[in-house]
């Protein structure tokens, strides 16, 4: 026939991948099956988010989640679905979702051993106009054989056993760490399957793009300041940088792990800390640029450093390019010594 061929018989799902990995690792496969379950969920909200409109999802649910912003339909929905898909496997005893005020204790006949940090939608605001928006998670393990608390989600970044984010763009895709590089699956929406379609994502040495939301420019440090204007008028002759800045973290942070550059959300005088989440955006995002071989810093420690103090702490960030990382940090040290 004269399409032989168009079907690829050698794909690599997700699920296979993780399992090979596992079996390296000569693991249990219960991360499998919590990845597994995720990726359940993430397919569940890529279908929603496709026709929010239709099913009226979208508009305001008519409160505000713990951290202040407008919770969307969809951000219930998401949340629920990640809750209860990672519930049903068996796999965790500890939730924090960037939507509950307080940790989340699985029951005690459901419980698994890992602690699982999740933003269920992250950049739910761009609903309405189309923008991107994405998941992200980090995956602990319990350290103590006490029972499940808070406490067990107040693990620095370097603990991260995996972690990931998942893309609902112009099409779905989830960018994977399970500390061994980072790799890329694509939603095959003919066979509801994610498919690797990019092995061990390196990320360039120095980007030529900066990402941060210069509507604060009033409220900057004098070293985010000095920062900004040296890519804007560059004292060596070389070409600016481009400014790109969608306002939907997982959207900016995997254009900045493709294309190189920084990511920045520095806190500033009316927000010293950021806007930013440790545990569910922070922490996970820099666990995967580090992976990718690229920096994240508040400009003065490495994100997987910080030792968490509450679930819903905050944290300045920078990441992307190492170099262009490192010169950040140069100029918040110079800063701080004056």
């Amino acid at each position: 026939m004269s399409d032989r061929g168009t079907i690829d018989t050698n794909v690599v799902t997700i699920t296979t991948f993780v399992m090979e990995e596992g079996r390296k690792a000569k693991g249990t496969g219960e991360l499998t099956t919590l990845l597994n379950s995720l990726c359940t969920a993430v397919k569940t909200i890529s279908s929603a988010v496709r026709k929010a409109g239709i099913a009226h999802l979208y508009g305001i649910a008519g409160n505000t989640n713990v951290t202040g912003d407008q919770v969307k339909k969809l951000d219930i929905l998401s949340n629920d679905l990640v809750i209860n898909m990672i519930k049903s496997s068996f796999t965790s005893c500890v939730l924090v979702s960037e939507e509950n005020d307080e940790a989340i204790i699985v029951d005690p006949e459901t419980r698994g051993k890992y602690v699982v940090c999740f933003d269920p939608l992250d950049g739910s605001s761009n609903i309405d106009c189309l923008v991107s928006i994405g998941t992200i998670f980090g995956i602990y393990k319990k350290m103590t054989d006490d029972e499940p608390s808070e406490k067990d989600a107040l693990q620095p970044g370097r603990q991260l056993v995996a972690a990931g984010y998942a893309l609902y763009g112009s099409a779905t895709m989830v960018v994977l760490s399970t500390g061994n590089g980072v790799n890329c699956f694509m939603l095959d929406p003919a066979i509801g399957e994610f498919i690797l379609v990019d092995r061990d994502v390196k990320i360039k040495k120095r980007g030529k793009i900066y990402s941060l939301n210069e509507g604060y420019a009033k409220h900057f440090a004098p070293a985010v300041k000095e920062y900004v204007q040296k890519k804007k008028f560059p004292e060596d002759g070389t070409e600016p940088y481009g400014a790109r800045y969608i306002g939907s973290m997982v959207a900016d942070v995997h254009r900045t792990l493709m294309y190189g550059g920084i990511f920045l959300y520095p806190g500033n005088v009316k927000s010293p800390k950021g806007k930013l989440r440790l545990l569910y955006e922070c922490n996970p995002m820099a666990f995967i640029m580090e992976q990718a071989g690229g920096k994240a810093s508040t400009g003065f420690e490495n994100i997987l450093d910080i030792q968490p103090e509450n679930i819903h702490q905050r944290a300045p960030v920078a990441m992307g390019s190492p170099e262009d990382v490192e010169d950040y940090i140069a100029i918040c040290q110079k800063h701080s010594k004056k």
